[in-house]
């Protein structure tokens, strides 16, 4: 049984990846996940997600804003027995406005529930960033599931924290499942037992083994004399607030604590979040040497295999690899969804997000 995948909001392609590779035999039957269609609105991501999942079908990957495109032309490419759309998360996270629901990215998530109304799927795996729990006092993701609900699907949302499943990233993501209500069928929130001897340090995911040399996407950023002084007096795991700096070296901002400031990894944990966006200080700090992180060690840490190339710009290769979903953990969620119907039990726990699984019900 294979299922035809669509993807909106697609991305570089990290959902495509761990669904690729979510497959096994079962009963003398195959059972995977195979790419339909996507779309996402930016050129060089799409280049990214056409070249690496599906480059001999280059016409299944629309490039344009979903405001703009009519969602039948998705359907007119190939029927789907599967849905992905991890909707923008820049008015949902922790970092900046929070407008949530109010602002230009939070209503796009409507988009996928017109697609889940056109294309009626089995199933489908929605994401977005924990800060979506919290946005409009609560009242945002409330009406989401409700739309969801209201579109026909069962739903089993929960808060991964995605190092405890074999990533090595601090990396918290909301991530929804929906089956289709006709189906009468329950997704268990996979446990994240089966992972707990994976090495999930930042040093090993790095540096084992070696990132080779000819690797693609990792040139190493130019970095000033006063950014490498400043390096030198933070330790692993401080960052600009933390760290014992001589004045000349301090940040003279008012205000601005964020952690991620000129931090360094502590090579023994899981990295922290890997971000898209931000000016100086945000890039990721290795854990000795005085420099940010290539974009090639930053795909490591979102589990890329090392011969996944990333188009477009130093910066825009950047934004890609931090807007993706790490590909081992939606294996992991992908895998779990297969095993649902194929009928195959797996170890489970409960979602920590139950109380929200009823709200459709109130």
């Amino acid at each position: 049984m294979n299922f035809r995948l669509g993807e909106l909001f697609c991305g570089p392609g990290g959902l495509a990846v761990g669904a690729a590779k979510a497959h096994f035999n079962f009963n003398n039957e195959e059972w995977g996940i195979k790419h339909a269609w996507a779309t996402d609105y930016d050129k060089s991501t799409c280049e990214t997600y056409i070249n690496n999942i599906c480059k001999g079908s280059r016409e299944s990957v629309i490039c344009e804003d979903i405001r703009k495109l009519d969602l039948h032309k998705l359907v007119e490419i190939s029927e789907i027995d599967a849905l992905a759309f991890g909707f923008p998360c820049n008015d949902f996270s922790q970092v900046g406005e929070q407008k949530g629901i109010n602002g230009n990215f939070g209503p796009l998530y409507q988009y996928g529930i017109e697609m889940l109304k056109l294309a009626k799927p089995k199933w489908f795996l929605a994401e977005n960033v924990g800060g979506l729990k919290s946005a409009n006092d609560g009242k945002a993701f409330r009406l989401i599931l409700q739309a969801m609900y209201d579109a026909g699907y069962s739903l089993f949302p929960n808060l991964y924290s995605f190092d405890k499943y074999g990533v090595p990233q601090a990396r918290q993501r909301v991530i929804i499942v929906g089956i289709r209500e006709d189906l009468h069928l329950q997704f268990e929130i996979p446990s994240p037992n089966p992972y707990t001897d994976i090495n999930v340090s930042c040093r090993h995911a790095i540096e084992n083994p070696p990132i080779p040399a000819n690797a693609p996407n990792n040139e190493f950023t130019v970095q000033s004399k006063q950014v490498k002084e400043r390096l030198s007096y933070i330790k692993p795991g401080e960052n600009a607030f933390t760290a014992n700096l001589p004045e000349h070296l301090k940040l003279k901002v008012k205000g601005a604590t964020i952690s991620q400031i000129y931090k360094r990894l502590d090579p023994d944990k899981p990295a922290y979040t890997v971000t898209g966006s931000g000016g100086g200080g945000t890039h990721m700090y290795h854990w000795v040497e005085n420099r940010a992180l290539t974009n090639r060690e930053k795909a490591r840490l979102q589990t890329f295999p090392d011969d996944y190339v990333f188009y477009g710009s130093k910066e825009e290769v950047r934004r890609q690899i931090g807007m993706a979903v790490p590909c081992k953990g939606a294996q992991v969620i992908f895998e779990s969804i297969l095993k649902t119907f194929a009928g195959i039990k797996y170890e489970s726990i409960e979602s920590n997000m139950k109380d929200k699984i009823m709200i459709h019900y109130e």
